[in-house]
């Protein structure tokens, strides 16, 4: 035996594999096997170039292994390749298998084989770059050496001699210039193809065996031609038309893409011939329109009336609106036997920002739907060039699709590449070749495609989506194109880039293009394609007169899921959100148990005894058994808990324990889920280091799945600010803007505990900078019963809105921050103003209003100093703000001095935005005071300072000026 089959021994590869691999080499015995042999002792023995290649090319050897032992070479030739002369890869073969038929092979090949494969393996690696992709040709293509034959030791005696390639590129033996016009055709034609970073070998040989044995060339049927034709020219008569009636009307043409629309709706059309069901797309705002009315098929009719400054929504409904290339919008499309349905999502200009809300749509639809395969479902998103490689959402969006958390079964990523962002030039905007180069990071096998050639622009999508649903796994189609006009329509490209803006303005656009090359063939004829565009000028003409008298009569937004929905009018009524005792007690004394068999930790052992007699005596309930009744109770009415978050499992501060996790072989237990019959799942995952991908995420889940009851936590409330976007164009204004409601819970942990300036503040003054309008409910509750109705309360009522939430941290453990079981039950509900707890002097000096867990600080100091004149209220909601309830609750405090105490600086916390509200309640009822008090911290830069002593000495002394200690 030799080394190197001694070495092979050692490894999991077979001999057959071994004998395989060599061929693939060249039969150079002596050269392969030792070089091959010192790779498999220690691949940092060979040479970088060749320990690439013995990786890289293990995958053909697989299938040079396969083919050597299933069957004959004819065969595959003449069903797979379409070889001109089976009968020559007949006679090469004769069926011969194993050992033997490897022996022989091995007698034809020479060291010209190992060279002839280093150079398919360059074009694989770096074909792409010697593509031709500029539909401009701005920037010349430059040569690159690993592609250059000559790198290999070929020389010009070469081009015509036969080489030994053991069925790579489909030929068993071809000569060098055989190779290289394959090689050339495959991967150097308008289709740029990178995917030799893929990982998976089966997913790598997918791509590969599509191109090699189609030698590159998009295949489109007749048909197919002329649909895309008819596509092209709807797109570029509709954007001509719109030029001529709106010139001066921002509208983002797609204009120089254009194949983007049939490349998309061939996507869609694959897809659903694949049994994809849903399709939710999100993109930019250019080539919006087109997409509405190509892909979406909302009637042009309804897009001119916009143009001619009507509403999109009927008379009477509150909307603020958008502009037009913002709105989305939702269709049913039929694909013959398939129906699908299809959502655009409505986005703001912050790019890439809609991407994470898509695909927790998708994600919610295929668990509506019980698709646990994710075959059902899918989302398309469109970007820009600029915006791919320089928003660092798209990175964190790519690091989502393959967690148990987020995955979708795979995102279609269609880029349609300007060549510019906005006045920036590629070399300004990025430091990667290409603004795909980010995709690499989830092994994305990436198309670049030339815009001027549709047909590989739709072939590509085609393929891109084949791939996606066989690997459920996400895919990159870069169209590289151009775009007519600057930014927008009014802009004027030739400030800045005058070269690219000349090559332009000369240049045919695409449907006159692709026109002129289906005539050339034969396909269509001049008069077919004059009658195309014809049709188009009548059809516009007529719709944009129709336009201008065009009213909605419904609004698209109460369907579907949403079916029974309303929008609350006036004050929200109170509901019983309380719980049935004897549900209660179910709940409580299930989460309290763990199952037999499993290595609990002692130390949550005990959190689970502490929990049963909490439940059993109906006394001292925390935030965490109130937090786990709420879930449970809403599991077993029917309705399912998703949460999310970084560390929400077990819980930041070590107080949830939602999922049990055995000490010995870490199986996991999820208490909540084994609650008996007939209950909905809570489905809770720890999420990675996100906030701004997650809580979009959790934000277009929220929007599919309105009964759900759809929870993001973050680690620290402080770390909110790195999803402020989501929060600002998303939670807090897409109702207003786009008649789209939610009811996503964001849990904020917020608390001044002398943490420092980083894990003490959730930025509430943000939030309730945002409130108006009856948008979104903010909230700081001190008790876990409050917790629990306030949680309840969001899936109980006909009516969605976002709530934020300022949760605790040492409140989780407080002693007085407990709830009685009855505090729970039937005929109990959200308290949005507390009242005084302790017995105090008939006549009250000084009343402090607060929230929040300072409450507690004033409370116990109050206790310690045995003061009994100063009563303390507590505000649990902050908006809507409850002015009838506060009213009451001072109604026996008429003659006291009312001061507002919070721990957080005076330009912080909730002083601004209460203040007014409170002088309204207290002008109301003709008290003596007009002015509200301010009791806390000064203004302050940081939220809070970084030195516990320091914090302690600033939270006794607003304690004791809140209770007039002197």
């Amino acid at each position: 035996m030799t080394s190197a089959n001694q070495a092979a021994t050692r490894r999991p590869i077979s001999v057959e594999e071994f004998e395989a691999f060599s061929a693939l080499f060249g039969g150079n015995a002596v050269f392969v096997e030792e070089l091959y042999a010192k790779y498999l002792e220690n691949p940092n023995a060979v040479d970088p170039s060749w320990r690439d290649m013995f990786r890289e090319l293990h995958d053909d050897a697989r299938t040079a292994q396969a083919n050597l032992t299933k069957g004959s070479w004819a065969d595959h030739h003449t069903q797979v390749i379409g070889a001109k002369d089976p009968e020559e890869a007949k006679a090469a073969n004769t069926n011969k298998k194993g050992p033997a038929a490897t022996e022989e092979l091995l007698k034809q090949v020479s060291f010209e084989s190992v060279r002839a494969l280093m150079l398919i393996r360059a074009y694989r690696v770096r074909g792409h770059f010697h593509a031709n992709l500029d539909p401009l040709n701005l920037e010349e293509r430059k040569p690159h050496p690993e592609l250059d034959p000559a790198t290999y030791g070929f020389s010009d005696d070469d081009w015509d001699k036969e080489i030994y390639i053991h069925g790579v590129l489909g030929r068993q033996k071809a000569t060098l210039r055989e190779i290289m016009d394959i090689l050339n055709r495959t991967y150097c034609s308008t289709i740029g193809l990178e995917f030799m970073h893929i990982q998976s070998p089966e997913q790598k040989a997918w791509i590969q065996s599509r191109f090699e044995d189609g030698v590159g060339t998009p295949r489109l049927t007749n048909e197919e031609k002329k649909a895309t034709l008819k596509e092209l020219i709807e797109v570029e008569s509709f954007e001509n038309f719109l030029q001529l009636k709106f010139p001066s009307m921002k509208r983002f043409s797609v204009q120089g893409g254009d194949p983007m629309v049939p490349g998309v709706e061939m996507a869609i059309r694959t897809a659903a011939s694949l049994g994809i069901e849903d399709i939710n797309i999100g993109m930019p705002h250019r080539g919006r329109m087109n997409v509405l009315t190509s892909v979406m098929k909302k009637p042009f009719l309804e897009l001119f009336s916009l143009f001619h400054g009507n509403l999109d929504y009927p008379e009477g409904v509150a909307s603020s609106g958008d502009v037009k290339y913002h709105l989305g919008t939702s269709t049913d499309r039929d694909f013959g036997s398939k129906k699908v349905h299809m959502t655009l999502a409505a986005n703001p200009s912050h790019l890439e920002a809609v991407d994470p809300v898509v695909l927790g749509r998708v994600r919610a639809k295929q668990d509506l739907k019980g698709d646990t395969e994710r075959t059902r479902c899918m989302g398309i998103l469109m970007h820009g060039d600029a915006a791919f490689a320089g928003q660092g959402l798209v990175a964190e969006v790519l690091s989502l699709s393959q967690l148990d958390a987020y995955k979708t079964g795979g995102t279609l990523h269609v880029i349609v590449n300007n060549q510019i962002g906005f006045t920036t030039n590629p070399k300004s905007g990025r430091s990667s070749p290409y603004s795909t180069d980010v995709a690499k990071m989830v092994g994305a096998p990436i198309f670049h495609i030339n815009g001027d050639d549709p047909e590989a622009v739709v072939y590509a999508c085609r393929l891109a989506t084949e791939y996606l649903i066989e690997f459920r796994a996400d895919v990159i189609v870069d169209i590289i194109c151009y775009r007519k006009y600057g930014h927008n329509e009014s802009d004027e490209p030739m400030f800045t880039q005058p070269r690219m803006y000349k090559e332009i303005r000369r240049h045919t656009l695409p449907a006159t293009l692709y026109g002129q090359r289906l005539i050339s063939e034969g396909t269509v004829s001049q008069s077919d394609v004059d009658k195309i565009f014809e049709q188009y000028r009548e059809r516009f003409d007529k719709e944009f007169e129709d336009a201008r008298t065009f009213r909605p009569n419904a609004a698209d937004w109460l369907q579907g899921q949403w079916s029974g929905f309303a929008r609350p009018e006036g004050e929200h009524p109170d509901v019983d959100t309380g719980a049935d005792p004897k549900l209660l007690k179910e709940v409580g004394l299930a989460i309290s148990k763990h199952p037999e068999g499993y290595d609990i930790n002692p130390k949550i052992l005990r959190q689970l005894d502490s929990k049963k007699e909490m439940i059993e005596k109906g006394e001292d309930i925390d935030w965490a058994t109130g937090e786990a009744l709420a879930f449970g109770t809403l599991l077993k009415q029917g309705y399912p808990v998703r949460m999310t978050g970084q560390d929400v499992e077990r819980g930041t501060f070590s107080h949830r324990h939602a999922v049990l996790t055995d000490q010995t072989d870490e199986r996991k237990y999820v208490p909540l889920n084994n609650l008996g019959d007939k209950q909905a799942s809570l489905t809770i995952y720890n999420s990675n280091l996100s906030e701004f991908a997650v809580l979009g995420y959790e934000y277009g889940y929220s929007q599919a799945s309105p009964n759900t009851l759809t929870l993001w936590e973050a680690q620290f409330g402080d770390f909110v600010n790195g999803a402020q976007v989501i929060i600002d164009q998303f939670i807090s204004s897409a109702e207003m803007k786009w008649l789209r409601m939610s009811g996503l819970v964001m849990l904020l942990p917020h608390g001044y505990e002398g943490q420092g300036p980083e894990h003490s503040s959730a930025r509430l003054e943000r939030f309730l900078q945002l409130c108006a309008q009856d948008n979104m409910q903010v909230a700081n509750c001190t008790s876990p019963a409050n917790y629990f109705h306030i949680l309840r309360r969001q899936l109980l009522r006909n009516f969605r809105k976002p709530l934020i939430m300022m949760s605790p941290k040492s409140l989780l453990r407080h002693r007085l921050c407990v709830s009685s079981l009855k505090d729970f039950a039937k005929g109990t509900t959200f308290q949005p103003v507390l009242g005084e707890v302790d017995k105090l002097k008939s006549k009250i000096r000084r009343v402090v209003l607060t929230s929040g867990k300072v409450y507690y600080d004033l409370l116990e100091a109050r206790r310690e100093k045995k003061i009994d004149d100063v009563a303390i209220l507590r505000l649990e909601q902050y908006y809507p703000f409850p002015a009838r309830k506060l009213a009451e609750a001072l109604k026996p405090y008429k003659d006291a001095e009312l001061v507002w105490c919070q721990e957080e600086p005076r330009n912080m916390g909730a002083w601004t935005f209460v203040s007014p509200f409170i002088e309204e309640v207290l002008e109301q009822a003709k008290s003596k005071q007009d002015r509200l008090l301010y009791v806390g911290r000064p203004a302050a830069a940081s939220p809070a300072c970084g030195y516990l002593k320091l914090h302690n000495q600033e939270q006794q002394g607003l304690v004791a000026e809140a209770l007039g200690i002197n």
